[in-house]
Formats: structure tokens, sequence, C-alpha cells
């Protein structure tokens, strides 16, 4: 069969700059907001009209950073214990680079579309744009395979006022929900060594990190609890005239002024 070639009609503008910041699906992450550009000089904003009575409304979108595919995969949810045939999964590693993603719709505006609770990285090329339609796409009894076993599994996670009072002030720095990110990886194996941002620490506890952020965690019998939250630099990394390659570390030292270096 001929192959196909596709040319993007927007892009997405967004904070999340890499791919560990991806929501794992955007419906956990409802207060993530972006913003989807469409190009001009195609008539989009006319192919736009009609589109903002629609509530919801489905991105198909490109994989960009990912260079290659498999044919199995280790879904976060489950730690790495396990594999699943791609297609079984929504795992961005796909013979061909494509998302599809249901997000909120929470504005058109000429050539722009604000949207909330995506999973998309700042740049995301996108392809095309249809309307969500509840009677035709929405089927809440359908079963889920090996999700709905998985999901019974989920760990609840819980939060000190020490961790909440942190992670209120970091997004207020910069924007970065570090409770939606821990109720979400946090649910599922949060003790397994192969994720590659958990690590044990001396003290018993787990620490997991988020872009330059690392949430302190104990796990226990009835679950998770999240007690603190810690830059992840050290202190000569934020040092005046310190290198600074994600153009963060004021975020940090303003943090560690108002809470010093962690419990």
């Amino acid at each position: 069969m001929n192959p196909f070639t596709f040319t993007p009609v927007g892009v997405v503008r967004c904070a999340n700059r890499y791919k560990y910041e991806a929501a794992r699906q955007g419906v956990f992450t409802p207060g993530n907001q972006a913003v989807i550009e469409m190009f001009p000089g195609h008539d989009y904003e006319t192919a736009l009209s009609d589109l903002d009575g629609f509530e919801r409304i489905w991105v198909l979108f490109v994989f960009d950073r990912n260079a290659d595919w498999k044919p199995k995969v280790s879904p976060p949810i489950t730690g790495g214990r396990k594999r699943y045939g791609v297609f079984a999964t929504r795992s961005p590693h796909r013979p061909n680079p494509l998302g599809l993603s249901c997000v909120k719709l929470e504005k058109v505006e000429g050539l722009t579309l604000e949207v909330s609770g995506h999973d998309f990285l700042d740049g995301t090329p996108v392809l095309d744009l249809k309307p969500y339609i509840p009677a035709a796409d929405a089927f809440p009894g359908a079963k889920a395979g090996w999700r709905d076993e998985a999901d019974a599994a989920e760990l609840k996670v819980e939060f000190t006022e020490n961790a909440l009072k942190k992670m209120a002030y970091v997004e207020k720095l910069c924007g970065l929900d570090l409770q939606n990110f821990c109720a979400v990886q946090l649910s599922h194996a949060p003790t397994s060594p192969e994720r590659k941002r958990i690590e044990t620490l001396a003290d018993g506890r787990y620490g997991i990190g988020c872009r330059t952020w690392q949430v302190i965690y104990r796990v226990g019998a009835d679950g998770v609890r999240a007690e603190d939250v810690r830059s992840h630099y050290a202190a000569e990394e934020l040092v005046p005239g310190a290198e600074d390659p994600y153009a963060d570390k004021d975020h940090h030292r303003a943090f560690r002024r108002e809470f010093g270096d962690g419990d």
C-alpha cells in the first residue's frame, strides 16, 4: 500500500517541554492549559467556525520526539514489571507516531484554541481537530482489558500539610502541579526500581522527580503519603552565575529562601 504524507495544521504552545512532563492521560491533569495555534494562510479560521459550541474536542497530533517504535511496552502504571503489545496501550512508541487526545475546549478566537486537560508538549504538531460527540464517543461500560485489573490495584495517595504547602508554592512559582503529578504517578508501583525517576532514600522513604523538583513520600499498607518537596539542585548548583540550562534556578532559590533545604 502506498505511504501517506500529512502536513500539520497547527502547533501546541504550553509549559511542558520535556517528555517526562507529559501527562499519562490529559484527563488526569485538568489544570493543564495549552494553546493550539493554527497556521495562517489556509482558511483554517473558517474551518474552525461553529466549533466553539462543543465542550470537548479530539486532537490528532504527532509524537514528534519519539524516534522508534516498540512492539511491546511497559506502561507507567505497571512499574516496568509487565509488558503489553503496543496496540493494547496508549504508548507514544508506535509504528506511526500518531497521538489522539480528548481535551476540554475553553475558547476559540481567530486561529487559536485554548484547551485544558491535555497531555501535549510544547511544539507538538497538530494534524486535525474533531468535535467530541457524547452519544457517539462515550462507552462508559466497555471492558478495558488489562487496564481493568490495573485500575483495581490503584493505591490511595495522600498529602501532608507540609507537602501541600510546598506544592502550592511551587505551582505559584512556575505553574507546576506537583499534587496532581503525584496523584497520578504514585497510584501504581510507587517503589519500582525500574522507574527511572524514583529513588529509595536512606531513611526508608522514596523520592520521585518531576522536572528539577523531588517529592518525598512513604509507602504503607494503606497507600502512599507524600510528605515533602525538595529542590533537586545541590546548593553549589544554585550559586549566583551558575549555569541554568532549564532557566528555573531563580525558582529554586526562592523556594529555598522560603523553606530552607527540606526536612
